[in-house]
């Protein structure tokens, strides 16, 4: 295999190669392109927050996906779509508790190079950590303000890595090569069915999704802007076509979204699907896997959108779901017309591989995979179970769409206590406002019967911590009005389902296409609402009160949260980085363990009751339904929660979830 080497001149990709051979008109191959996407350095199947083995995530069983793959596809190619570094404690422990050297590689890149990638794009959360870290960690020199263009080039993954729409304020170019050129040697057959060999020339261009500007402005601001997908790849393919490339593979870390194009759109590859020269599309960043003939997610249902195909406006597209947990298969049939390699559509398959089988079990994992990282495992292990305070109640998020705030009371009063002391300290101006903090039950699911928050009753470590706390988000408050309150509490509910009363059949509660982490709520003592599911969505919230009186818009808030939601995070009304009052130098997570240090021992009492919302009284003539982990129903009744009860101990799904209901009327 060989790369072409591409520099940025201006606007331009200059890019050398040698020339090769041209194959017999008529002759066709097949090659398989195969994507990773959002393993968020799950590199083994392991859970760093249990401190057990987990067979349903992990790179390792993904390898022997690829490998099977390779078995099908002699001609393929292997390429990851984004947020691969960050996600784990493994991720924290090398970018924050013990900082990878210049000279080491990441993890989960060491794994990759292994398993012989041939190329890789960017993802929102690769800027996590910020841009020099990113910078050292991918082996490049990025021209941006805050990194030290002195600094040698550090050690990489060995496989290059593309983005073409975020760009350096500093010198108007791209933070990494746009594109780059593939050379592959592939097996093919003539018109008469001989074997042939022929080059060939691979393009592959990568987009991360605009809003990363919002999500991570502490890291960003000042330092890079975006251009938008359609009109990056309108600039861009056409100069890969002149470099040769006879297939174009758009590596792109977003979902589907017809509305009405914007440059800044999160998830614009149903509009990027129409730029002209396309050949494939490797999606992600929705953590779903695609085609999926089943799925009921709006997206996967757009007008041009086939799941059952994977087409999208006629591509071959594939989204690998997260965490390992699927590879993405396409199947390319090609064949040449005397100039250049064309895509028979016809015959192209699109899969999404899963590394559960059909009996329930995972294909086995990879030895090698553990192995090789062994060290890092080890001391990501040790890193985790650092004592740091003591709890009376076990902590979940089984329960959380219908009331229990175990693990999440603990972390709005971190938070609160914090801005307090800041602004006393800090910020005298804002010393009059009432401070609240909304967070969210991040595990609620959506990945499986095993992602829920649990963190059971004894000695708190780290990896208790971080499994309250997932994400390595900063602290910030926004001063917002009472209405403006009401509708970010609004936004929130939209988890919910809208619930007809007078409906006989079962309903389900749960929006599963709204996510977890978005389902804000506020756990204080001061403050009382109820939400009301039989109302549509912007009309749920009533009786928002604090200190027992109505909360209108003339009443003002600090509100801790974090920089995500802070900057426009979610699409919540008026969170759009214009109400930040406060960007505080310190992580979410940071700030739970100090608290938690400090307190040293959480009772339910006092840290795990507080709950601000309760659902809208309403009597239903059916069950109203939701799915969770089975045999929980005594955490629900240890909350308080009398009105939830277990249908069946098999949802009947195959998913290995229980069915529940909760009684709104009570």
């Amino acid at each position: 295999m060989r790369y072409q080497i591409c520099i940025p001149v201006l606007s331009l990709m200059c890019c050398a190669s040698t020339a090769a051979a041209a194959p017999p008109t008529g002759s066709t191959a097949v090659v398989g392109v195969m994507e990773t996407t959002d393993l968020h350095s799950n590199v083994v199947g392991y859970d760093y927050f249990k401190l057990a083995p987990e067979p349903s995530l992990g790179l390792d069983r993904t390898a022997s996906l690829i490998a099977q793959a390779r078995q099908q596809f002699p001609n393929n190619l292997l390429f990851d779509n984004g947020d691969a570094i960050q996600g784990t404690a493994l991720a924290d422990y090398q970018a924050l508790a013990n900082p990878l050297k210049c000279d080491q590689t990441l993890a989960i890149y060491k794994v990759m190079n292994k398993l012989g990638y041939d190329g890789g794009a960017i993802g929102n959360h690769e800027f996590n950590y910020g841009l020099a870290y990113l910078s050292q960690v991918t082996g490049n020199r990025f021209e941006v303000d805050g990194v030290d263009p002195s600094r040698p080039r550090c050690a990489g993954p060995a496989f290059p890595q593309v983005l073409a729409n975020v760009y350096s304020l500093k010198t108007h170019q791209p933070l990494f090569a746009p594109y780059r050129i593939i050379d592959k040697q592939i097996a093919a057959l003539d018109a008469d069915g001989k074997p042939v060999t022929a080059t060939l020339k691979v393009g592959i261009i990568g987009f991360a999704p605009p809003t990363i500007l919002s999500w991570d402005k502490r890291w960003l601001d000042g330092k890079v802007y975006t251009e938008g997908l359609r009109e990056t790849a309108a600039k861009f393919i056409p100069e890969m076509r002149a470099k040769g490339a006879d297939l174009v593979v758009a590596i792109s870390h977003g979902g589907l979204d017809d509305s009405t194009y914007a440059p800044s759109m999160e998830n614009g590859n149903w509009h990027l699907s129409r730029v002209p020269g396309i050949d494939a599309m490797l999606i992600g960043h929705s953590h779903l896997p695609f085609p999926n003939v089943a799925s009921t997610v709006p997206q996967f249902n757009l007008p041009g959108v086939d799941k059952v195909k994977g087409l999208v406006n006629g591509v071959p597209t594939v989204m690998a779901n997260l965490w390992g947990k699927h590879l993405g298969v396409i199947g390319l049939h090609l064949s040449y017309d005397g100039q250049r390699w064309v895509v028979d559509r016809s015959q192209t398959t699109v899969e999404a591989r899963a590394a559960q089988q059909a009996d329930k079990s995972f294909i086995a994992p990879d030895p090698a995979i553990a192995a090789l990282i062994a060290g890092e495992h080890e001391a990501t292990i040790r890193y985790v179970k650092t004592p740091v305070g003591a709890t009376d109640f076990r902590m979940s998020t089984y329960f959380a769409d219908v009331g229990d705030m175990s693990a999440v009371t603990v972390v709005n009063q971190a938070q609160t206590d914090y801005v307090v002391k800041y602004v006393k300290a800090n910020l005298p101006q804002y010393a009059a406002l009432p401070v609240l903090s909304m967070a969210s039950p991040f595990k609620g699911g959506s990945a499986g019967v095993s992602d829920y928050t649990d963190v059971r009753a004894g000695n708190l470590a780290l990896n208790n911590v971080a499994d309250l706390y997932l994400y390595p988000n900063s602290l910030y408050a926004v001063k917002v009005n009472g209405g403006e309150l009401k509708d970010w509490l609004e936004r929130a509910a939209e988890r919910f389902n809208t619930i007809n009363p007078e409906l006989a059949t079962p309903q389900e509660l749960v929006n599963t296409a709204f996510p977890t982490y978005n389902f804000d709520v506020l756990t204080s003592k001061e403050v009382s609402y109820e939400i009301d599911v039989t109302r549509a969505p912007g009309q749920r919230i009533k009786n928002l009160r604090f200190r027992d009186k109505p909360v209108n818009a003339s009443n003002e808030f600090l509100v801790a949260t974090n920089n995500y939601r802070a900057s426009g995070g979610g699409g919540f009304p008026g969170l759009d980085g214009s109400k930040t009052a406060l960007a505080a130098p310190d992580a979410n997570r940071d700030v739970l363990i100090a608290y938690i240090k400090d307190v040293k021992s959480l009772t339910r009492a006092q840290n795990g009751q507080q709950r601000s919302w309760r659902f809208a009284k309403t009597r239903t003539a059916g069950p109203v339904v939701f799915h969770s982990a089975p045999a929980m129903l005594p955490l629900a009744q240890q909350a308080g929660l009398g009105n939830v009860s277990m249908l069946r101990a098999d949802d009947g799904l195959g998913k290995g979830f229980a069915l529940y209901a909760v009684d709104l009327s009570k």
